[in-house]
């Protein structure tokens, strides 16, 4: 039937145009046929990328741990970009993302979205997903800090909060400034998420 076929894959195009600007659950491949899979709310966000500044639907990452993570350029802990980074490499095959959100509620992220796309790129060769800059605390925290620090109990109180969001996105951790992304702590919480089913 080639009109069937025709058909299925115009609606598989259809709805990948959908979830990618975060108007439908995003959709996983399984060989030949496509399934779609319900987006946890945590994910349910639409985020410019920091980039090209083009939206990105958050669904695409359903089914992996997430890391969420506040940033800036200018702050004591901007190491740890290397070490986020690190992580992300070493993870991403099992099912791990980082995701970075700059922010210059603090105070310490004053550029603009470019010029803190190529400090991360030159800087620190960061390659995991990165967002148009937001706010992420108090009242005009973005959609998705507000959601974690509720869920939590832990809003950000500095750059480099960050946030264990489990694989099926329904349940999230709390990890303050201070812990590095090396911290043993912070390892065992990934790898008990990445276990998960």
């Amino acid at each position: 039937m080639p009109h069937t076929t025709a058909f299925r894959a115009c609606l598989a195009f259809l709805l990948s145009q959908l979830a990618g600007a975060g108007l439908a659950p995003a959709y996983a491949a399984t060989g030949a046929a496509r399934t779609v899979s319900a987006c946890a709310p945590l994910l349910q966000h639409s985020f410019l990328r920091l980039q090209d500044e083009k939206p990105q639907s958050l669904c695409q990452y359903s089914g992996k741990v997430v890391v969420v993570v506040n940033t800036a350029s200018f702050c004591g802990f901007t190491p740890q970009y290397a070490g986020l980074e690190a992580l992300h490499a070493r993870y991403k095959d099992r099912g791990l993302v980082v995701l970075g959100f700059p922010s210059n509620d603090f105070a310490q992220e004053s550029g603009s979205n470019q010029d803190i796309a190529a400090f991360c790129e030159n800087t620190f060769g960061v390659k995991f997903p990165m967002f148009a800059k937001s706010s992420v605390a108090g009242k005009t925290a973005n959609p998705l800090f507000k959601q974690l620090a509720d869920q939590t109990g832990s809003p950000p109180r500095w750059n480099f909060h960050k946030y264990v969001v489990a694989r099926d996105g329904q349940s999230a951790s709390s990890f303050n400034t201070a812990v590095d992304p090396k911290d043993p702590a912070f390892l065992r919480e990934i790898e008990k998420q990445l276990l998960g089913k």
